[in-house]
């Protein structure tokens, strides 16, 4: 009786937070530049043993409909093993520079740090290498920049995929992140973004001394960095809900890879000073939580079966119109057809990611972090 009435509690805490999230992204208008824009922008990107994928990102760049000489390109190899530096040395109006630090647990954001120090840039837009733009992507943040006077913009990112689970999964996942992502920032209820598309000023950056407090950290070079920003210019955080925005990213292409990013992605949740994140994600921890307690409880209890079934069954209910709204703004709607089977593997990584990202340790390019 316990367990059906906390499950109860649970589900209805987390209907009433889909209901919130799919109001804010009805909400969401697409952006139109209304006029050219001029805003200098620096673009960079860190780097580590990314050879088969910096060379495409840089052509990508290049053929920007943004005016080149308003725009730097900025590459912080991280310690490569691999032909990374060749390659981007092979691309003349791109900047190279070579990260020397060692022994720190945060080469990511000493990488940007680096970038940041070089650039000359008034914006500040962040991208990691193996991610793919479309053509008129920095002339519609340079837009919206000037249009919102914005300090600090998050970006909408999506997954390349092929037909295969592992693949299908991540890009369907990720969509469902995407949208909690616009429709938290849109509320200005969360802070929320992803380090392969966003943007801020450099004088902001600098206003809130950069990574100065979360530098110890691994992972919270987009968050974390995010809510310092939002914190110290209230209202001038924005969500850029544009097509021309998108940027395509990589999937995983291994389950081992795929867990050892969640779980550096769950890592930074105790460094959360906006203490709503927090809230929202230890609901969805719990929520989730019920089910596998649910289903142990099962092999005592078979009736405990049944409300599993139907909490599956209700997930899929609450969470489907949302979702359904965020893959047609992505074009992706075909990948619902696997969204109600896909519930039980959504329940399993996000359990055990979420417990292994605050008390275990992770593999990342190459390097053990706690």
């Amino acid at each position: 009786m316990i367990l059906l009435l906390l499950t109860c509690i649970l589900f209805i805490g987390y209907s009433l937070l889909l209901f919130r999230f799919r109001q804010s992204w009805e909400q969401l208008a697409l952006f139109q530049p209304g006029h050219p824009a001029s805003t200098r922008i620096s673009v960079i990107i860190p780097a580590r043993n990314e050879e088969h994928n910096i060379g495409p990102l840089l052509l990508a760049l290049q053929q920007q409909s943004y005016p080149a000489a308003f725009t730097e390109i900025i590459v912080v190899d991280d310690h490569s093993t691999d032909r990374t530096a060749e390659i981007v040395q092979s691309f003349p109006a791109v900047t190279l520079i070579r990260l020397q630090e060692e022994g720190i647990n945060s080469y990511k954001k000493k990488a940007i740090e680096k970038g940041i120090a070089a650039a000359t840039g008034e914006l500040i837009v962040t991208t990691d290498a193996d991610c793919i733009p479309g053509r008129d992507w920095l002339n519609s943040i340079a837009a919206f920049k000037e249009e919102k006077q914005a300090v600090f913009i998050a970006a909408p990112v999506v997954f390349s995929h092929n037909q295969s689970i592992l693949q299908v999964f991540q890009a369907l996942d990720f969509l469902v992140l995407q949208g909690i992502t616009a429709a938290g920032v849109h509320s200005r209820s969360l802070s929320m973004c992803n380090g392969a598309n966003m943007a801020y000023t450099k004088d902001a950056f600098l206003a809130v001394d950069g990574f100065k407090g979360i530098d110890q950290l691994a992972s919270g070079d987009d968050m974390l960095l995010m809510h310092k920003i939002s914190t110290a210019f209230p209202g001038k955080t924005h969500y850029l809900q544009s097509k021309d925005a998108i940027i395509s990213t990589a999937p995983m292409q291994s389950w081992s890879a795929f867990f050892n990013q969640r779980i550096r992605w769950a890592s930074k949740a105790r460094s959360y000073s906006d203490k709503r994140i927090f809230a929202v994600l230890l609901l969805v921890y719990l929520f989730n939580l019920s089910f596998a307690v649910s289903f142990i409880a099962g092999f005592w209890e078979p009736r405990y079966w049944l409300l599993l079934a139907a909490a599956w069954i209700g997930k899929t209910l609450v969470e489907f119109p949302f979702v359904y709204g965020v893959a047609g703004f992505y074009g992706k709607r075909s990948l619902l057809n696997w969204f109600f089977l896909f519930q039980p593997l959504h329940i399993i990584y996000t359990i055990s990611s979420g417990l292994l990202g605050q008390f275990g340790t992770y593999e990342w390019k190459g390097r053990k972090v706690k």
